[in-house]
């Protein structure tokens, strides 16, 4: 039975103290009677008491030098401590408070007056513990419920992103493919340190999902241009391009209903900004150099591989290496520099599966496609 009482470790090197407080208290709770400080402390390797009612005026070593030995080691600080003194001056009560106890209780004490200060604060620290395993408990609930919802958006957004490559239908796979691409030169950006101040505060994770908004605009554009099997004409691409401003004001409408919103912010740059060109020859915006917000360089680099390596109605796939020299020759016009260099350096990481079942051909290096932003974005 004494097994499911609450254990009590009593400190005094007065006997009589012990006898009063172990008779006050055993019919409620175990208790330990302790003669000494250093007793205590060899107690405390084989049990752990719910509380400590320490003296303070002892031989070899007083109930303040106790505590704060006590409250040093991190496996028993958070016992709680009363003092029990025969002192009643208030400085030396605020010297025991400040050194951690949690109450102090005057010698010589009454047996039912030292009993219920024990059991209120043993009612404390129970409802202490519940509280902290109640957050705890909260905080894995939230935790979970994080997940859940993260996973909702990720298929949401998904949805999404299939819904706009369902129209396109020349374009399957693109966003998905985009993504691989972009991790593997963020991934590369984190090694090297390149843009390294720059991509400070940065939720990488967070970025790779927003990136799937990057074409969310063409949901807009009409089937007969989304949807035709060859070039556009020069009108047709005026409208193309209007993609990317439909995508900007359908995140903005997203932004209205959330405040301070990370993801939208990413989204919002990429579908924004991802055909600006290095030399100010892009759009929307002819925006040049360091003008043009750095997931937008990103974005343009991977957005532009991934439609050299893929086949279009009007192109079969260019090989990886052919996409790559494209992207080279781009260098400084089209793309950042710094941003195609390392591109260069990790281009071998990018998995040839990205082509999935499609045809590839090889060019000789003479007979290479001039990198125009015409031709880059028709690609697209």
């Amino acid at each position: 039975m004494n097994e499911t009482r609450e254990l009590i470790m009593l400190v005094d090197d007065n006997l009589a103290n012990l006898m009063v407080g172990k008779e006050a208290l055993s019919d409620t709770y175990s208790v330990i009677t302790v003669p000494s400080a250093r007793k205590m402390f060899e107690l405390l390797t084989r049990c752990t008491p719910e509380l400590i009612l320490l003296d303070v005026d002892m031989p070899e070593m007083n109930g303040y030098e106790a505590v704060k030995i006590l409250k040093s080691d991190s496996k028993i600080r958070n016992i709680p401590v009363i003092f029990l003194t025969g002192m009643t001056d208030s400085s030396s009560e605020l010297m025991g408070l400040n050194l951690g106890a949690i109450d102090y209780i005057s010698k010589p004490f009454s047996g039912p007056l030292l009993k219920k200060r024990v059991e209120v604060h043993i009612l404390v620290e129970k409802q202490k513990r519940e509280l902290q395993n109640y957050n705890l408990n909260l905080q894995q609930m939230v935790d979970e419920k994080t997940k859940t919802i993260f996973k909702l958006q990720n298929k949401v957004l998904q949805a999404m992103a299939e819904l706009v490559e369902g129209r396109d239908t020349f374009t399957g796979n693109h966003i998905e493919r985009t993504q691989i691409c972009l991790k593997v030169l963020l991934s590369a950006m984190q090694e090297t340190e390149v843009y390294k101040n720059e991509m400070i505060g940065w939720d990488i994770g967070l970025l790779l999902q927003s990136s799937q908004l990057h074409d969310v605009g063409k949901i807009a554009i009409q089937d007969n241009i989304l949807k035709k099997p060859g070039k556009l004409t020069k009108e047709e691409f005026d409208e193309m391009k209007k993609h990317v401003i439909y995508g900007v004001r359908f995140i903005e409408r997203l932004e209205e209903d959330e405040e301070d919103s990370l993801f939208l912010e990413y989204a919002k740059a990429f579908a924004h900004y991802h055909h600006e060109r290095w030399n100010g020859s892009g759009y929307p915006n002819k925006l040049a150099g360091k003008d043009i917000p750095l997931l937008g360089r990103l974005m343009a680099i991977v957005d532009v591989y991934e439609a050299l390596t893929s086949e279009r109605c009007y192109k079969p796939a260019f090989d990886h290496q052919v996409a790559v020299d494209i992207i080279l020759k781009g260098r400084g016009t089209d793309f950042d520099p710094e941003l195609t260099d390392l591109f260069e350096q990790c281009s071998k990481q990018l998995p040839l599966s990205m082509s999935l079942n499609i045809k590839t051909r090889k060019k000789k290096d003479e007979d290479l496609p001039s990198p125009t932003p015409q031709h880059l974005d028709e690609t697209e």
